[in-house]
């Protein structure tokens, strides 16, 4: 007897059910955004998901086939390039696993979609080395099993979706429970927030509701990360061959270093991983197919400041800047090759005063995003690709950007090297560095080197009352932070800017540069370098207009 057809899926329903999810999900995004371990005004899980969710759905509405495997296959490559922050990328890996396990079928029942979810979720682990429990990536793998058992069960297809759809809302109320981090700052997690949200439209979807009803929005991501142990080399390359085992290689991978990350297909696999032996990676990978784009750094020399052979060729950071003196000492010159760049860079900025530096110090393309409007893959590949260069250094100048980074170098066919700065500040540092006239390699390490001689830290503004770190945080509170820690909690603008200097060592330091946000008055921050000067008498201080939105300032010390 064949199945009822409400107790399937096909194309069409995955569509409408998306779709469903997707409005459903853009719902939410505003209270997801807002809880946050940090209450700073950037949360931007919700929206980051949301617009994942939507280029997904564009694209699935773009298939024409009507199986369910050429809808999923559609919407996981929309997904891809859609893809923005770190929440964006584990979803598209989510649905890139879902897309495989309903490869080729023409629609699907309860027990195929249980299995989807199990891949899905198996799929975004994978993508994250290491993953941190108390995640979406526990939400996740908590509804797959559960979805699964209640299809072994002989449940239909509403029937495992619900059991998802349930055990997902049990798994995103226990995240504190396992990630202290939320405990504390007294939020659940966004990333599983977010990805209940996609399973409720879905159910409701194909329950043919017409309005969503489900679990009440909240949470927070953050996918705790642990100090990064250096081995000795950074060793990256992409291989390509023929029936690549992605599983097989990336346990090999894993046992040859730390900070391996193992994604592609079964014709082209990326490698990234920390290793004190980097031949054995490329002898083993090898192996396996042709290897392109092999990029090998040593972390040691770079962290303790020693220069083996080549120092000669390696440029100085502060050789672009007419005066010598680093980040702020350049600004007001700029450099231009006379000759058509060996390399380009392509860099993400937020704010006028940041882009206008970008450009004046040698980047190619300047992309507008970072807290609050992180850009997609698509939109980093297409910067990539339209630098005029076949090997592009890519700047994310933000954390959430990083993941979404990465997945450009499988994307193209162009050399691309990332170097991982973490905010505007380490970006210009990094930009300083640069020498259009060394290849990809030599030059993403010498910008990567330039990221040891400053620290930075942030000033902004508390958008709702909490508890971290010690610290008891009300609305409009000033908080600082130094390299994404919070360091403290005040009343006053000055007093957060002058506690961030001290922990930053500010009065051993050669040059200090704030970076004057949107809503800071040019003379209000001109009051405040003179206040500075005053009680700092050793660095020089200089201020720069960033035009940077939510962050009142960035500081950098050199």
């Amino acid at each position: 007897m064949s199945t009822p057809l409400a107790e399937r899926c096909d194309g069409s329903r995955l569509r409408s059910g998306l779709s469903d999810a997707s409005r459903w999900l853009a719902s939410q995004a505003t209270e997801i955004n807002a809880l946050n371990v940090f209450p700073v005004p950037d949360g931007d899980t919700g929206t980051n998901m949301s617009l994942t969710l939507q280029a997904a759905v564009q694209e699935a509405q773009t298939q024409r086939e009507i199986g369910i495997g050429a809808v999923a296959r559609a919407a996981a490559h929309g997904a891809l390039l859609g893809a923005r922050g770190n929440s964006g990328v584990i979803l598209s890996q989510f649905l890139r696993g879902v897309a495989r396990s309903l490869d080729k079928q023409a629609d699907a029942d309860g027990r195929a979609i249980a299995q989807a979810l199990v891949q899905g979720s198996a799929t975004a682990d994978k993508a994250v080395i290491r993953p941190v429990e108390g995640t979406m990536l526990t939400v996740g793998r908590d509804a797959a099993q559960a979805a699964k058992a209640r299809a072994d069960e002989g449940g239909g297809l509403i029937h495992v979706l619900e059991a998802a759809v349930e055990a997902a809302r049990t798994s995103v109320a226990r995240t504190p429970q396992l990630l202290p981090i939320l405990r504390e700052a007294g939020v659940v997690d966004a990333g599983g927030q977010g990805l209940l949200c996609i399973l409720e439209g879905l159910l409701a979807s194909l329950r043919g509701e017409g309005e969503l009803v489900g679990a009440e929005a909240g949470g927070q991501i953050r996918v705790a990360e642990t100090a990064a142990k250096e081995y000795g080399y950074c060793t990256e390359l992409l291989v390509r061959g023929r029936q690549l085992d992605l599983d097989s290689i990336r346990g090999r991978i894993c046992e040859l270093g730390d900070s391996a990350l193992v994604v592609g297909e079964s014709d082209l696999v990326r490698i990234h991983v920390h290793t004190f032996h980097p031949g054995k990676v490329l002898e083993y990978a090898q192996a396996h197919g042709t290897l392109h784009q092999i990029k090998i750094d040593n972390m040691q020399e770079q962290h303790q400041h020693v220069l083996a052979g080549g120092e000669a060729a390696v440029p100085d950071p502060r050789a672009h800047s007419p005066n010598g003196r680093g980040a702020a000492g350049g600004l007001a010159g700029g450099y231009q090759s006379a000759s058509k760049p060996r390399t380009a860079v392509v860099a993400v900025a937020a704010g006028d005063g940041f882009a206008a530096i970008l450009r004046s110090i040698g980047v190619s393309r300047v992309i507008r995003g970072g807290q609050t409007m992180n850009p997609s893959t698509e939109e980093l590949l297409r910067a990539v690709e339209e630098a005029p260069s076949d090997e592009v250094i890519l700047l994310p100048n933000n954390e959430n950007i990083l993941l979404a980074a990465r997945q450009v170098q499988a994307l193209t066919k162009k050399r691309v090297a990332v170097v991982p700065t973490r905010d505007l500040a380490q970006g210009v540092a990094a930009a300083l560095a640069y020498s259009d006239a060394a290849d990809v390699e030599l030059a993403a390490k010498a910008m990567g080197r330039a990221l040891e001689g400053i620290r930075t830290g942030e000033v902004t503004t508390a958008v709702r009352a909490a508890k971290l770190d010690g610290f008891s945080i009300r609305v409009g509170d000033y908080m600082g932070l130094v390299a994404g820690e919070l360091a403290v909690v005040c009343s006053g603008l000055e007093e957060a800017v002058e506690t961030v200097l001290g922990r930053l060592n500010a009065d051993e330091a050669q040059l200090v540069t704030l970076y004057r946000g949107k809503d800071v008055s040019e003379a209000a921050a001109g009051r405040l370098l003179e206040k500075l000067r005053e009680t700092h008498a050793g660095p020089e201080l200089e201020l720069v207009d960033g035009g940077q939105p939510l962050y009142h300032y960035v500081i950098a010390v050199e």
